[in-house]
């Protein structure tokens, strides 16, 4: 037990603004302020690319691409999980992109870490939901 009196133990409603903080860095349009938001060993499997996103330089290209079309993201449904300084946000989000007024329906999964006081993304993956393809 001594172990986990240094470990934090987050909110369900901390880690939904999670969502949120990086919903507000895509609507920047840099896709920087979004890579910000991901652990540097994190994983991101993109709705819209068919490769895994490993390094900080593909995550930018990534986004450089996807905020191209001006996304803007929003929570249809989630489960969130809390643990010791990590947290789990799984649901269903709906893109609307600006640009090209194209609706993107997916499913979603963010893993959490809190590193020196801060939660970043470990694993982010996200799909189209199969009827919408």
């Amino acid at each position: 037990m001594t172990r986990l009196k240094n470990l934090k133990r987050s909110s369900k409603k901390e880690i939904a603004s999670l969502f949120d903080r990086w919903n507000t860095s895509l609507k920047s349009g840099d896709p920087d302020q979004v890579v910000k938001n991901y652990a540097k060993n994190s994983i991101l499997l993109a709705t819209l690319a068919n490769k895994p996103r490993l390094t900080v330089a593909q995550k930018k290209s990534y986004f450089k691409f996807f905020l191209a079309n001006k996304p803007a993201g929003k929570i249809n449904s989630r489960k969130i999980e809390v643990g010791y300084d990590t947290a789990v946000d799984a649901g269903v989000y709906t893109f609307t992109f600006a640009k090209t007024k194209a609706v993107v329906k997916a499913r979603y999964t963010f893993t959490y870490r809190l590193y020196k006081n801060k939660w970043l993304i470990t694993s982010h993956h996200s799909s189209r939901m199969p009827e919408d393809n």
